[in-house]
């Protein structure tokens, strides 16, 4: 076992022992990031279905160059009565065996290795997609759990409004209706905090299924979420799909057994031989033995070149267009992931840089002049609506960024370096 291969093993057996460990005892299973993406690559229901595909292929290969069962034929001669054999008078033993025309059975073994290579390829093209799909499932317990602490800090400014109101109720400088709206915006933050449960629950169930566990297991996300680091140039990005994303290398690998599959069916004039010796027994007479050697002639061509031949290169021509598709495919994916992603970003910079901080500054100074009596309680919900508004605008653009660049890293093929 090599290293690298052993340290996976190592880091899965941990993981999974994690997971028995958390379920026997009722605690949450604690993951990083790239925790739940490996535990994920390990327990995926979907992978391992396709890790099976790959092996059903694999035995393909075997069975595309094994070798004709012999055959054996036996029969009595010269019966008086048809279901008396004994009456018989002679009998025949014979042992036979087909043999491929030489280059056929290596043409076969091509083609079943093309489709077992495709199947590798799918498997690799599954893993991608699982672990952006467990990245984002995990970013959406951070944005989730990130709106909880806004909403509770949502709570915390509406419990102070409703004192200062009150307060202030009670000095003579606001009406009763102040107090109302006070406390119906202690309420909202309330039921917004019940709605975010509904959140919670859902990002966790997904993450779960992603990971092969029941969806209501307990896990905790233990990283944080942060803008990610800056992206690669769109050209240099574009350079790596070409040669990393699996969908391109399946077709190509796909076109090679489809060419081989043609040259196959090209060979429909070249027989199997079927070699058989037969011994030839007949009562009062010299034991002999008869050698016979049996061929296929193909007197029907054009039904070969119309049928397999035909079929084989129309297939070469189908995986032809469909490579040259996906690379333009790819080439789109490549840019609207970019695209998207260096806008989250964007986004998210400035949401951090410019409109959260003042957003802050406003709450701050009508906060300050409500206790003082000098704002309206309108002036003060507005501000505290605003505030609200941007942390969750953050957030949400945080997830995005994240998300979109989980996104790049599937269209890519390949990780793309950014530090999260």
């Amino acid at each position: 076992m090599s290293p690298r291969r052993g340290g996976t093993f190592f880091l899965i057996t941990i993981f999974c022992g994690a997971a028995v460990a958390s379920a026997q005892t009722n605690e949450p299973l604690r993951l990083t990031r790239q925790q739940a993406i490996d535990e994920a690559l390990a327990r995926n229901p979907s992978l391992a279905a396709a890790r099976a595909q790959v092996e059903e292929a694999r035995a393909g290969v075997v069975t595309a160059a094994a070798f004709a069962d012999a055959t054996f034929v036996a029969d009595v001669a010269g019966q008086t009565h048809i279901l008396n054999p004994a009456s018989g008078n002679a009998s025949d033993q014979g042992v036979g065996v087909t043999v491929p025309f030489p280059g056929k059975t290596r043409l076969r073994r091509d083609v079943a290795t093309a489709g077992l290579r495709a199947a590798e390829f799918n498997v690799t093209q599954l893993r991608q997609q699982v672990a952006a799909g467990a990245a984002q499932s995990y970013d959406a317990i951070l944005v989730a759990m990130r709106h909880r602490e806004d909403l509770q800090e949502s709570k915390k400014l509406a419990s102070d409004f409703v004192q200062k109101t009150q307060a202030r109720f009670l000095g003579g400088t606001v009406a009763r209706v102040d107090v109302v709206k006070a406390e119906t915006d202690l309420a909202q933050a309330e039921n917004d905090l019940i709605s975010n449960d509904r959140a919670i629950l859902t990002a966790r169930a997904s993450l779960n299924r992603l990971l092969g566990r029941a969806g209501g297991a307990p896990i905790e996300a233990t990283d944080t979420l942060e803008v990610p680091g800056p992206i690669a140039a769109i050209e240099s990005l574009e350079k790596v799909a070409e040669t990393s994303r699996p969908e391109i290398a399946s077709l190509v690998a796909q076109l090679e057994g489809a060419k081989t599959a043609t040259k196959l069916a090209r060979e429909f004039w070249a027989p199997d031989f079927n070699f058989t010796v037969t011994r030839n027994a007949v009562q009062g007479t010299q034991t002999t033995y008869t050698t016979g050697v049996g061929i296929g002639v193909p007197i029907f061509f054009r039904q070969h070149q119309r049928g397999e031949i035909a079929a084989a290169m129309h297939r070469e021509e189908e995986l032809a267009a469909n490579i040259a598709d996906i690379r333009s495919q790819v080439s789109l994916d490549v840019q609207t992931a970019y695209t998207n992603a260096s806008t989250a970003l964007r986004q998210a910079i400035f949401i951090r840089d410019h409109l959260l901080p003042q957003a802050r500054e406003v709450y701050r100074v009508a906060s300050v002049s409500y206790g003082l009596g000098g704002s309206s309680a309108l002036d003060l919900l507005d501000a505290k609506r605003t505030l609200l508004a941007a942390e969750s605008q953050y957030v949400d653009a945080l997830g995005a960024a994240n998300d979109a660049l989980a996104a790049l890293e599937l269209a890519v093929g390949a990780p793309i370096g950014v530090q999260r």
